[in-house]
């Protein structure tokens, strides 16, 4: 039997209306060979987890430009807890500064890829750190 392929979530949560590097790191999961599920634009992190869930995903990728990655991307984190869904791998990207990455690691983020970061780099990471349910 074939192995599966990675399922990766990529979303946007909060009122980030800026979906272009979303989507070049969609399509660089989906040229990697991963089955992706884009959620679009304004989601809340009750529709994230919810859809990752349902999905049967093995990760999600939160691109967020906005400046909440303090309270959106934990707040993803203490659902999937919530819903006894550790399992699934969490990791961002975006605009965020250096000083806030340990306090989104030690609230349950994987990683986050700041700026000028390859996909090929991000894909590596999710090849060598999310592995298939």
């Amino acid at each position: 039997m074939a192995e599966r392929k990675l399922r990766v979530l990529v979303g946007k949560p909060g009122l980030d209306g800026h979906d272009r590097g979303a989507k070049v790191v969609a399509r660089a999961f989906r040229d990697a060979g991963f089955e992706v599920i884009y959620t679009g634009l304004h989601q809340t992190p009750e529709q994230i987890v919810s859809a990752a869930i349902q999905e049967d995903v093995d990760c999600v990728g939160l691109s967020i430009l906005s400046g909440a990655h303090n309270t959106l991307l934990p707040r993803v984190c203490q659902l999937f807890r919530e819903k006894k869904a550790e399992d699934i791998i969490v990791f961002g990207g975006g605009v965020i500064p250096p000083d806030d990455i340990p306090g989104l690691k030690a609230a349950g983020v994987k990683e986050v890829f700041t700026p000028g970061t390859s996909t090929e780099d991000i894909v590596a990471w999710v090849r060598q750190n999310v592995a298939t349910h």
